[in-house]
């Protein structure tokens, strides 16, 4: 067993693991962050995707000993005083989801993208999240979402429009 200390969704956990156990496997197995999907354990289709240390990586591709030290945003750690990040908003809003299965890993790559490029156009919001597969949504709404949340996260954006916009650097604490 190792010993690990991580910061999840902005609470300090320690925790006795296996040295193989993936850190997608700990956060829905331990922590109970069961928003964090297991898709394809191979890391093709993105649904495990979560921040660390405020880039976006495939939980499935991690060891949960690589988080030693680290802080890690999941889908549940994106909503603040229940206010949805702008993100899940504009997901909902856009109606960028289907059977939801891929939503999390999406929203935590397009949240992602939008932290290296404020202001993407079409290709580059293809581009950006190209990792994540979904086989329901063509792909469409989603990309007007990633749209309509760049909008809204840009600075000098309204206030209400930015009220629950969250930092995402350093996992977003």
């Amino acid at each position: 067993m190792a010993r690990i200390r991580t910061t999840v969704d902005g609470l300090v956990y320690e925790d006795d693991v296996e040295p193989r156990m993936l850190l997608v496997q700990y956060l829905r197995e331990r922590l109970g962050k069961t928003g964090t999907v297991i898709g394809c354990d191979t890391s093709n289709c993105g649904a495990c995707t979560v921040h660390l240390d405020g880039m976006s990586v495939k939980s499935c591709s991690v060891l949960a000993v690589q988080a030693n030290g680290a802080e890690v945003l999941t889908i549940e750690g994106l909503e603040r005083d229940g206010q949805l990040h702008p993100m899940q908003q504009a997901f909902h809003d856009n109606h960028a989801l289907q059977c939801g299965y891929c939503t999390p890993g999406m929203i935590m790559q397009s949240i992602d993208l939008l932290g290296d490029n404020p202001d993407p156009s079409e290709t580059e919001i293809r581009e950006g999240i190209e990792g994540n597969l979904c086989r329901c949504t063509g792909y469409q709404n989603i990309v007007r979402a990633v749209q309509d949340a760049a909008s809204k996260m840009k600075p000098g954006a309204s206030a209400t429009q930015q009220s629950s916009a969250q930092p995402v650097a350093g996992g977003g604490a």
